[in-house]
């Protein structure tokens, strides 16, 4: 594996940290007092995070959590009481947009990006689990379309994701329900990728965000692409679309690198070229 210089630095934003260590750029919601509730300018902090990672020749991998005992219990209720109270429509549709704006740059991001689901993810939060390309969970994880509870619609691309995951009745029954539902149910409804023990969260999180460091960037980059491609594209066009793929691969060095490794009998070394 070689994705890039082994480095380890910390930047910070208010509420949000950014690391990066071993080809991992990792965002986490630090605001563990509130549940990491998003107040303030928490939610443009973790798009341009994001931003900032995927810029990073450095960074192979993503992987967003959150401080403390929860991964984000969404938005801040005495915020929101307050902006109801007030009428506030321009402030709530900032907010609304703001949550808009971090789903679209994780789904534009070439990168793969892990959620690291550490404790409860609801309402927003949640859905910030949901716009995740892999979810990977604690056994002490849940997740839950909480807004009916406060008479709220669902945002953050709700409407998009939980369908497409779980189906359209299912994901109208997490809706009207606003439960939150267990690791385990979770994993078996698709809504988690994987379940592990808590005290093996990190280590298991860093593991897969290794493995997925030592792919080709431009094969996930370009394979990505595609799977969210192929939601909205015919069978025809998604066949058009690999073929235009396949022959940017094939044109690359990392081809030649993967094909000359197996041949030797040893691990591929990408350079995402």
């Amino acid at each position: 594996m070689s994705p890039g210089p082994i480095r380890s630095e910390v930047s910070q934003y208010q509420h949000i940290l950014v690391s990066r260590e071993d080809g991992i750029g990792t965002v986490t919601i630090n605001r563990p007092e509130k549940l990491n509730a998003f107040a303030g300018r928490m939610r443009q902090d973790v798009a341009a995070a994001v931003r900032e990672l995927a810029a990073d020749p450095a960074v192979r991998v993503l992987v967003i959590t959150g401080a403390g005992r929860a991964f984000c219990a969404g938005a801040d209720i005495d915020y929101m009481k307050d902006l109801l109270e007030r009428g506030d429509t321009e402030n709530f549709t900032i907010l609304v947009e703001a949550g808009r704006a971090v789903v679209t740059t994780l789904r534009e991001t070439p990168k793969p990006v892990v959620a690291s689901v550490n404790g409860p993810a609801a309402g927003g939060g949640a859905n910030l689990a949901l716009a995740c390309d892999i979810r990977i969970a604690s056994d002490q994880a849940s997740i839950g379309q909480t807004f009916t509870r406060i008479g709220l619609h669902p945002d953050w691309g709700a409407t998009y994701l939980l369908p497409r995951l779980v189906g359209p009745s299912r994901a109208f029954e997490l809706f009207a329900s606003g439960e939150m539902v267990g690791a385990e149910d979770a994993l078996r409804l698709g809504l988690f990728n994987r379940v592990v023990p808590h005290d093996r969260l990190a280590a298991e999180t860093k593991a897969l965000a290794l493995a997925l460091a030592a792919k080709p960037p431009l094969a996930l980059a370009l394979a990505k692409k595609a799977v969210y491609a192929s939601e909205s594209h015919s069978l025809s066009q998604m066949l058009d679309m690999e073929l235009e793929h396949q022959l940017r691969c094939f044109a690359s060095r990392d081809a030649r690198e993967g094909f000359a490794a197996f041949l030797e009998k040893r691990q591929p070394s990408f350079q995402g070229t």
